[in-house]
């Protein structure tokens, strides 16, 4: 069973507001598994998620799924893979 996208982004705290990681999805900003993300896309426990956030791409895995979560248990949901800074022509 997976979720939401856009939930799990703010559940696990990668990003604080529903409203931002939907923003951020819909501008093309986000990849599972290499592929192109949208805020609905489904999130599945062992997704390798690619998250490009201004000037860095940040890639986790999913580790957890949960409906709600205390901050201190936000980041037991994923494991970060990769942070890179990158150029602005990488994902554009």
């Amino acid at each position: 069973m997976g979720m939401r996208l856009d939930k799990f982004l703010k559940v696990s705290r990668l990003i604080k507001r529903r409203t931002l990681a939907k923003e951020v999805a819909d501008k093309g900003r986000i990849l599972i598994n290499g592929k192109q993300a949208k805020a609905s896309s489904n999130v599945e426990i062992g997704d390798e998620l690619m998250i490009q956030y201004g000037q860095k791409v940040v890639t986790v895995r999913v580790d957890q799924l949960k409906e709600t979560t205390k901050k201190d248990e936000a980041e037991g949901m994923f494991t970060i893979i990769r942070e890179e800074r990158i150029n602005n022509d990488l994902l554009e």
